[in-house]
């Protein structure tokens, strides 16, 4: 396992991890979804790295980053973010975040816009209507009664499809075994953040250059929600990825990396 750079806070610790270009190259941060680690952006590398200094970490509670008391807020995690590019001596950086990081990337953008280049947001959404919320109490509830064991039992049905269960079960076990290593404050804390999401509102404000990507199947993001997104904010695309659940990076990852390099103009 890498060793990470460990970014201090005032009363805990992320874990970052740097691959890629280390000369005079731009930078990418890369934010992870909730439930998963840096390492659910692994189909991606190949295409990053050789043009990028690939900036991976651990949301606060989730990987090897220390978990803090709850709840968390959305401004906490944004700066978060901003203590990893500190720390690591980046003015300005390409970002790109799922579910949860694509929200921390919405905060980052409308808080701190002089620190973004351009910005890729998968399977995320920016506000919190009442279905929305209920949703987070309820796995709220399962987190406290049967643990992450009865959360798996229906997160893995959002974030993959069933074809893509049965044929690579190596890589979903990757991500229960990320899940599993979620802390429960780290978890719970999230949670209660996603439960106050109220950027969609503000989107109008974005100057940052956007690609939002939604996958079709998608329950958590749909497309319809993601593509609001897009008309919402100032010339940002939207790209569909056919037959993909939430975790759309990984369960499609030639479709996902065609819009990544064409929005990134990387030549593959």
């Amino acid at each position: 396992m890498t060793s990470p750079i460990w970014i201090e806070r005032e009363d805990y610790r992320l874990a970052s991890y740097v691959s890629g270009q280390y000369s005079d190259a731009p930078t990418i941060v890369l934010s992870n979804s909730l439930g998963a680690d840096h390492t659910m952006w692994k189909e991606q590398l190949a295409l990053l790295e050789p043009q990028y200094r690939v900036i991976r970490y651990d949301t606060r509670g989730h990987g090897r980053s220390d978990p803090t008391a709850g709840p968390y807020s959305f401004d906490g995690l944004v700066a978060d973010v901003v203590a990893v590019m500190d720390t690591h001596g980046v003015d300005k950086a390409d970002f790109m975040g799922l579910s949860l990081g694509c929200m921390t990337g919405l905060g980052l953008a409308l808080a701190h816009p002089e620190r973004l280049g351009r910005m890729i947001c998968a399977a995320g959404r920016a506000d919190a209507p009442e279905a929305f919320v209920q949703n987070w109490d309820n796995r709220l509830r399962i987190l406290a009664e049967d643990g992450f064991e009865g959360l798996w039992a229906m997160t893995q049905g959002m974030w993959f499809t069933e074809g893509f269960r049965k044929a690579e079960p190596d890589r979903v076990e990757a991500f229960r075994a990320a899940f599993f290593a979620t802390s429960t404050n780290g978890y719970a804390g999230c949670c209660e953040a996603l439960k106050t999401l109220d950027y969609l509102r503000h989107l109008g404000g974005v100057t940052t250059p956007t690609l939002f990507v939604a996958g079709e199947k998608d329950m958590g993001a749909p497309p319809d929600v993601m593509r609001a997104m897009a008309e919402a904010t100032p010339g940002a695309r939207l790209v569909e990825i056919a037959d993909a659940g939430h975790i759309v990076n990984a369960g499609q990852p030639a479709p996902y990396n065609a819009a990544l390099a064409e929005f990134l103009e990387i030549t593959q």
